[in-house]
């Protein structure tokens, strides 16, 4: 049921939901997922979970906690026209491709549309985002379609980007990269203010580029992990026909795992390290020790006209040597799970595969172009999804939330996981065997923001200043929140929109959804959409 199209009559909704239990009554403002609503194409079916056509689900909490409202809609792109006429002609791992195909996606430019990863607000303007560079804009309240959204500044230089843009809680800045392909292939990464005005930071010229679904960022750095699942340009613009996009990438084990480490405001790669190969979906968190949380505290209070400064009081960027990154990650052995995604696998129950791990790498700058990397293990179970409190973001935090399941994976999960990534404890949630999906952590804002310049939340791009920087700020602790979760219950054939006590981890309310949802990738909730 999860990997099925949704059923008649319901792609288009909107109600309130009933709530059964305690809803706290701070939690106001929006959780948009974004993912898969169908699956055909005329009288035929993608081949892969990863090219259902994208469906944006919202949930809103206000006043009444007593109920939340829920609206579903269909994102109306060129993807979705052609599958309506049966023409969908390919996507991220669907059908063969023709060369004509692979130009328009390698050289050309002209990627497909169909934004089912996540949804973002940029300035103003809310986008669903895939893996290439067209955006989707919608209205947050509606949920309708208004059309492709470019940011200003330099045009994409990419066919691929990335749909998990980061945002630095100290500056407001929001900061991804793109991947170019051709005879000389290049990662771009770029940082854009908040109305989404682009600059251009660093071009990484790479012969063969690697598969990124997500990056890390700190204060100081941006740090891009290129596993070995990788492309030959040259190879995939060979005539004839080939397979899907992802076909075209070939695990490469012997090339290990390289961290690309990029100093933010000298727009320069100052390492290059390489570890054992793996692969992984999901950077959970990263943060900078020594000398950078002094560097993060001067960004926050504008010292050095923003600047900050390291130990010796040169300006941030000045002298990135002698640091220390931390940067979890789930991790797998392999790129096996791309194909176990099929939907033929997933539907007759083939998966027996490797669940993400949750691994901490401390990559150690000792000088220009010098850097180590140690991998420490901090939960072996399978996990999937990852996040983190975004007040936590980009800073020493303690809790991650997953998708929980057995080791290897031989179902999808069950459990949802939060873990302690200092002491390594896990607390475990289920729901009489439903399926669980994404767990998205909401903290309990804090009381003094926007009065308390210490808490640095003018700094945030938060309008409503309810996201604390700090720890739940002075008042609340990190775990002080709710977490939010859709289940899928395939005995009653629908799924319910479950809020969890951050600190018991335990059910505080649930609200039926009429109908089943299909198992969909990323949510963000938005505190300004009440």
């Amino acid at each position: 049921m999860g990997f099925s199209s949704l059923a008649p009559g319901t792609d288009e909704i909107s109600t309130t939901l009933p709530v059964e239990g305690d809803i706290p009554a701070w939690l106001s403002g929006t959780l948009i997922r974004n993912g898969p609503g169908s699956f055909a194409v005329g009288e035929r079916e993608v081949d892969h979970w990863f090219d259902g056509l994208a469906m944006l689900r919202a949930f809103s909490f206000g006043s009444d906690d007593s109920r939340v409202r829920y609206r579903n809609r269909f994102l109306e792109t060129d993807t979705h026209r052609a599958t309506q006429a049966g023409e969908f002609a390919g996507g991220f791992a669907t059908g063969e491709t023709t060369l004509r195909d692979r130009l328009k996606a390698f050289v050309i430019g002209e990627p497909y549309d169909n934004a089912n990863i996540i949804a973002e607000r940029v300035g103003e303007k809310y986008l669903a985002l895939t893996e290439t560079p067209r955006r989707v804009e919608f209205d947050s309240r509606s949920l309708g379609t208004i059309g492709d959204r470019q940011y200003e500044g330099p045009k994409p230089s990419g066919q691929l980007a990335c749909s998990h843009l980061q945002r630095d809680p100290w500056t407001g800045k929001l900061v991804n990269f793109e991947i170019e392909f051709g005879r000389r292939s290049a990662y771009h990464v770029y940082e854009m203010d908040a109305p989404g005005r682009r600059e251009h930071v660093v071009t990484i010229p790479v012969e063969e580029p690697g598969y990124m679904h997500s990056f890390a960022l700190t204060p100081r750095f941006v740090v891009l992990t290129e596993f070995p699942l990788v492309v030959d340009p040259t190879r995939a613009l060979k005539p004839g026909k080939q397979g899907s996009f992802i076909e075209n990438f070939e695990w490469k084990p012997e090339r290990g795992t390289r961290f690309f480490l990029i100093d933010r405001e000298r727009g320069e790669v100052i390492a290059s390290p390489r570890t054992d190969a793996f692969f992984g979906f999901h950077h959970i968190n990263a943060y900078e020790t020594g000398g950078s949380s002094a560097s993060a505290e001067g960004i926050a209070t504008g010292s050095n006209d923003g600047a900050g400064a390291d130990e010796a009081g040169s300006p941030i960027g000045s002298n990135a040597a002698d640091r220390e990154l931390v940067i979890d990650l789930e991790t797998v052995p392999d790129a096996e799970a791309l194909g176990a995604a099929s939907l033929s696998s997933l539907r007759e129950g083939e998966m027996e595969i490797p669940g993400g791990s949750v691994e901490r790498f401390r990559v150690r700058i000792h000088g220009r172009a010098n850097a180590t990397v140690d991998r420490t293990e901090i939960y072996g179970g399978a996990t999937s999804l990852p996040t983190a409190s975004p007040a936590r973001w980009c800073r020493e935090y303690r809790y991650a939330y997953a998708q929980g399941a057995d080791q290897p994976m031989t179902d999808w999960p069950k459990a949802l996981v939060k873990v302690d990534v200092e002491s390594g404890e896990v607390e475990e949630f289920t729901d009489g065997g439903n399926y669980l999906g994404e767990p998205i952590f909401v903290p309990r804002p804090d009381p003094n923001a926007g009065e308390n310049g210490e808490n640095g939340t003018d700094r945030v791009d938060d309008r409503e200043h309810r996201f604390p920087v700090r720890s739940g700020g002075r008042e609340y602790s990190e775990d002080e929140g709710v977490v939010l979760s859709v289940a899928l219950d395939t005995e009653a054939e629908h799924s319910w929109l479950l809020v969890l006590d951050g600190k018991s981890f335990t059910e505080r309310a649930r609200a039926a959804i009429p109908h089943a949802i299909p198992f969909d990738f990323h949510g963000r909730y938005f505190p300004e959409l009440s």
